[in-house]
């Protein structure tokens, strides 16, 4: 029985979509990175966290993680408090390319853990105030790391990715594909 610790419905989409079989138990985690702390190491440490904590309530199963980040500058970007942060995020990212980190972690029956990290490189067209201002007024940008959805509307001003696609989704799944067949859980 794999587990996914996560309410995401992209992550859902996309296990789904690769016919993987699970059922989903969300883990409440923190998503507040440590001072001085790497980006990759805190993509890892959430969702090792995340793993942990829906683990603890269902032994014996396979329990499967993942925290995505945008990082552009050495800076974290999480999902925007509100439209002015989305706004802030979008204009860092215009006109240039920027890193999309998952930490994904897999804990297996018998407690041990499977930790990876995967990232794409993503490269965003300069963007105009009322490309910023529409997308805002979209509502899209609002629940998402960085304050887009490659899959939606802000497909338009991405003309390259390198890397794997659905890590920017939300979840690398050939990787993901490839934990879980080393792992026994498909």
């Amino acid at each position: 029985m794999l587990i996914l610790a996560s309410g995401s419905p992209r992550r859902r989409e996309l296990l789904t979509a690769a016919g993987i079989a699970f059922t989903v138990q969300p883990a409440d985690v923190p998503e507040i990175q440590k001072p001085g702390e790497a980006a990759a190491a805190f993509a890892s440490r959430v969702a090792t966290e995340k793993a942990r904590a829906v683990a603890g309530a269902r032994p014996g199963s396979f329990v499967l993680a993942a925290d995505t980040i945008v990082v552009v500058d050495g800076a974290v970007l999480g999902k925007p408090r509100d439209a002015a942060d989305a706004a802030r995020m979008l204009r860092m990212l215009s006109g240039r390319e920027h890193e999309v980190t998952t930490g994904v972690c897999l804990i297996q029956p018998d407690g041990s853990v499977l930790a990876e990290t995967v990232t794409t490189v993503v490269r965003f067209v300069p963007l105009t105030d009322s490309d910023v201002a529409g997308y805002i007024a979209s509502g899209e940008p609002m629940d998402k790391a960085g304050a887009y959805a490659i899959q939606g509307l802000a497909s338009r001003w991405i003309p390259e990715v390198r890397g794997e696609y659905a890590n920017v989704v939300g979840l690398p799944i050939a990787r993901v594909w490839k934990i879980l067949k080393a792992a026994g859980a498909v």
